[in-house]
């Protein structure tokens, strides 16, 4: 696992910044998911195909972040699981790898409600309900995956089932379609950042601006938040973009906008100095370029080269040499 894959999946973990992603994907940013109602799953999903096989081969997939929730909105109760798949890249099938995923939950709940059935006192009703394991009144929770992507350029990934297919209209409509659950900053308008409520918000912001350092600068300085960001938001923004943000390592809480000034004048350093050595090393070649035509003037002078023999070895024509070297034209 690269360490992009590392720090976002831990940070993702984070309650309030799970809760505040889906509140803001499926409310608009209204605060119907609380972190406290929010319970780890097990992000392992081990199912076994159903089958008539006599060897049913197990499937294993892990997912980033996944947990259950009771939320209540209007009055009525919620039960979902919510599961969140970090991106650093794009990834051009996600909504088959996604599909997946939500399908082995549902398995895996299935799988839940035969063994409840099989270690309990409730009997079958029917046939049906003792063949399957599944009874007419069990029901499963709803599974819900959305994408968070941490890359500042646009998605160009399909984002539907039917995006990654080769067929005509007419075969698609029998296609179940699957749609891709996505957050992209770029696909954020800066007056919606406002609807999340934790520093995803900042975090977001800064990769969809990471490429364009003008604009990045402005808002960074623009917004007050960034002037004291959690440093678990600022390792992970500053890993993500590949910033090289410079910071203290034993502080709570980082200033981004002194951290970017840092940043720029170290740049700005790092240039001045390169310049001074590519001087230097443009006087040294020029140093050296003038003490051979030195020696090879000397060397006319003195009868040793004609004047066509030394301007070949400085490789220049007769004229430029002798304007180089202030020689005439010997016979």
């Amino acid at each position: 696992m690269s360490d992009k894959d590392t720090v976002t999946k831990e940070y993702m973990q984070d309650s309030a910044i799970f809760a505040d992603a889906f509140n803001f994907y499926l409310y608009d940013g209204r605060q119907v998911i609380r972190p406290e109602q929010l319970r780890p799953l097990d992000t392992a999903s081990i199912v076994l195909p159903y089958g008539e096989g006599e060897r049913p081969v197990p499937l294993q997939k892990y997912r980033d972040v996944l947990k259950t929730v009771t939320a209540m909105e209007d009055g009525k109760a919620a039960y979902l699981v919510l599961g969140i798949e970090n991106q650093s890249q794009i990834h051009y099938a996600m909504p088959v790898r996604n599909m997946l995923y939500d399908a082995l939950q549902y398995v895996a709940q299935v799988e839940d409600s035969m063994k409840s059935h099989r270690e309990g006192e409730e009997k079958p009703e029917t046939a049906a309900e003792y063949l399957s394991g599944f009874y007419r009144h069990d029901k499963l929770l709803p599974v819900i995956t959305l994408t968070l992507y941490f890359g500042a350029e646009e998605w160009t990934a399909p984002r539907d089932l039917h995006g990654m297919l080769e067929a005509d209209s007419e075969i698609l409509r029998f296609v179940p379609n699957y749609p891709l659950h996505l957050i992209a900053p770029a696909d954020i308008a800066d007056e919606d950042f406002g609807k999340f409520h934790t520093e995803l918000n900042l975090a977001l912001k800064y990769v969809k601006y990471s490429r364009d350092k003008r604009r990045l600068n402005e808002i960074v300085h623009e917004d007050s938040g960034y002037k004291s960001v959690s440093k678990k938001t600022a390792d992970m923004v500053n890993i993500v973009t590949g910033s090289k943000l410079k910071y203290a390592q034993r502080e709570e809480n980082v200033n981004m906008c002194l951290a970017i000034e840092e940043m720029r004048n170290d740049a700005i350093a790092e240039g001045e100095e390169k310049g001074r050595a590519e001087g230097r090393a443009e006087g040294r070649a020029e140093g050296r370029a003038e003490g051979i035509l030195d020696t090879l003037a000397g060397l006319v002078k003195d009868g040793i080269l004609t004047l066509k023999q030394a301007a070949d070895r400085a490789h220049l024509t007769v004229s430029e040499f002798e304007e180089k070297t202030g020689l005439q034209t010997q016979a």
